[in-house]
């Protein structure tokens, strides 16, 4: 069963039609907006600030998703996809963003709309992704603009994938009040 806890007073949210996986664990001031999925052994830890999830959020694998003890908030927009072992932290990801597998997004980080963090890239803190950039490597940097197709391609395609792949496990869902 899920680890779905309360810190300080502040227990987790969840929005209709979410996904947690069994052995996921979501702690603290956390609030999850429709259609997300927590992944097998993904760490969402409000308990040091808030986290904010929007709609059409998958966290997949093994990520992890954190902040900093009174200073950076994380807030994740809509149809955002955190690929397998991805770590973000303390930082803004606006909507139709895909952060890929290993990925890492630092302190103060903001990530724009329609952007996409290459598999294994670190973010540095305080870094501004633009809007429709994709950036790659460690430092990660600007290596070329998302094309109209990787947004409905990629970008669009995995996060509704998710959906449909929670789908899947409706029997083993550990979201309370479902």
């Amino acid at each position: 069963m899920a680890l779905i806890l309360p810190v300080k007073g502040k227990s987790p949210e969840f929005g209709n039609n979410c996904f947690v996986a069994p052995n996921a664990t979501i702690v603290g001031d956390v609030v999850m907006g429709n259609e997300c999925s927590v992944w097998f052994n993904a760490v969402i830890r409000g308990d040091v600030n808030y986290i904010k999830i929007g709609n059409k959020v998958n966290i997949q694998d093994g990520a992890v998703i954190h902040c900093t003890y009174l200073k950076h908030p994380t807030n994740i927009g809509n149809n955002v996809s955190i690929g397998h072992n991805a770590m973000v932290h303390g930082c803004t990801i606006h909507d139709n963003v895909l952060i890929g597998m290993g990925a890492i997004v630092m302190d103060e980080c903001v990530v724009h709309p329609n952007a996409i963090i290459a598999a294994g890239a670190v973010v540095l803190e305080g870094t501004i992704v633009e809007p429709g950039d994709i950036y790659a490597g460690v430092p990660a940097k600007k290596v070329k603009e998302v094309s109209q197709e990787l947004i409905h391609g990629e970008i669009n395609r995995i996060s509704n994938n998710y959906v449909e792949y929670a789908s899947w496990f409706e029997e083993h869902n550990d979201v309370p009040n479902k």
